[in-house]
């Protein structure tokens, strides 16, 4: 850009790198932000401009967006809340977070409920949230007024969701509730485990070690993930809708999906960090902080999820950020069974996914891919997840070689719960910028809460 184009676009932030994250690759730029926006992308900067000159160890990358969050605000505000979520994501770089329907109550099946959690969530944003819309059973005469009020899609569970006030629907019901969101322009996004498969497989177990981690794995089997896939496919196919398979663990699983895309059919899909670091065979007995569902497979699932991340096959990283009480999780008795399913990473999940990611050969960029540009696509957040003129200002300074070790005492989220207690990791957030203004700095959260409700 010349002297001239640049002082045309007066800006009220100029921050200056030799290393910027951009759709075009890492390079060397200055980024201009004007009313919250990004207003140019340049080489220089002309003579007098007030710039912010980063350190050249320090990386820009756009502000993360994680689609799969669990805030549980209102009614279980116990377990997370607006507030504290919130921090965590900003101290982790994520500037958009999109929370889950379920496990809030109520949860947000219809417009009274949405309302609920808006005004919940009033003065207690760090970042930008917006909301998915549940699908259950008895709400398809609100899926309309849901998607009118601004709801980014709609999650059904395939099998039972954990909580009594949240029904799953049976995957031969798929393609009707499937269609019903595809004339609403709208995406339905699924927990996909058979029911029937996974009833088999716990009425099989043998039951005499709930402490055994191999007790909760083998209820949820791979098989569970294909058989439900399978249908989901097929529901697709049938109506040309969009799905978004969500939290992918079976590497089988993904592949069907990948045969469905070579299709051409509208399925994305999405996996999260614990699946990629976390190994079945490294989770001692009674540490229920590693229970999720679907469950942490092996060591060589983890390696067929990283292929299919490299070959595009999976579109995004989220956390599925599923926080509770200590005593929920069965402590006393590490019954796997008992404890609650769910793990919370919504701060940590940047170093943990570059950390496996530099190691497997990966750079930068294919991280800002994963858990910024692919996550803002899937919930039609399309001015987000990039450093490019019209995008938001939200933007992440890195530190990528720093190590440091994960305690979760140390975490802003409401309990201290992580199965990463004691992890090495490098990679550290340095400054997060939300539209234009500091929100975190020297990796600390700073100011009032500014975000907004999307």
């Amino acid at each position: 850009m010349s002297e001239l184009d640049a002082r045309s676009l007066p800006a009220d932030l100029v921050l200056r790198a030799r290393q910027v994250v951009t759709p075009e690759g890492i390079r060397p730029a200055a980024v201009h932000v004007r009313d919250g926006m990004i207003v140019a992308v340049t080489d220089g900067v002309p003579r007098g401009t007030d710039v912010v000159d980063l350190d050249d160890r320090l990386v820009l990358l756009p502000g993360l967006v994680d689609s799969h969050v669990h805030v549980n605000e209102p009614g279980r505000t116990r377990w997370e809340g607006f507030f504290t979520a919130t921090r965590a994501a900003a101290a982790g770089g994520i500037t958009t977070i999109v929370d889950m329907p379920l496990n809030c109550i109520p949860p947000t099946v219809d417009v009274a409920a949405l309302q609920a959690k808006r005004d919940a969530a009033e003065g207690k944003l760090h970042v930008d949230v917006a909301v998915w819309g549940g699908a259950v059973p008895g709400n398809a005469a609100e899926l309309a007024a849901l998607h009118d009020a601004g709801v980014r899609g709609f999650k059904a569970f395939l099998c039972d969701s954990g909580v009594p006030e949240y029904g799953c629907v049976h995957p031969t019901d798929v393609s009707p509730l499937l269609q019903r969101i595809a004339d609403l322009g709208s995406t339905l996004i699924v927990h996909a485990e058979d029911p029937d498969v996974c009833a088999d497989a716990a009425a099989s177990l043998d039951l005499r070690n709930p402490r055994s981690y191999n007790t909760w794995l083998d209820s949820r089997p791979p098989e569970a993930e294909v058989a439900a896939v399978r249908a989901l496919v097929a529901a697709v196919r049938e109506t040309g809708g969009r799905v978004h398979v969500l939290h992918l663990s079976a590497a089988e699983a993904g592949e069907v999906i990948g045969d469905a895309r070579a299709e051409g059919l509208p399925i994305t899909v999405e996996t999260c960090p614990h699946y990629l670091t976390l190994h079945a065979g490294d989770i001692p007995d009674g540490a229920t902080a590693f229970k999720c569902a679907p469950p942490i497979r092996d060591r060589a699932n983890a390696d067929r999820l990283w292929d299919l991340l490299a070959d595009g096959v999976i579109d995004a990283i989220v956390s599925d950020h599923s926080p509770c009480p200590p005593e929920d999780k069965a402590p006393d008795t590490g019954d796997f069974l008992a404890a609650w399913g769910g793990i919370a990473s919504l701060q940590i999940g940047l170093p943990l996914v570059w950390t496996a990611a530099k190691e497997r050969g990966h750079d930068i960029t294919d991280v800002v891919r994963w858990m910024g540009e692919g996550p803002a696509r899937i919930a039609g957040l399309t001015d987000r997840g990039r450093i490019a003129p019209g995008a938001r200002a939200d933007l992440v300074v890195v530190d990528p070689d720093v190590e440091w070790t994960i305690a979760g005492a140390a975490l802003e989220h409401r309990h201290p719960v992580t199965p990463y207690q004691g992890r090495t990791v490098v990679g550290a957030v340095d400054t997060t910028w939300l539209a234009g203004t500091p929100i975190v700095e020297n990796g600390r959260p700073v100011g009032p809460p500014r975000g907004r409700m999307r």
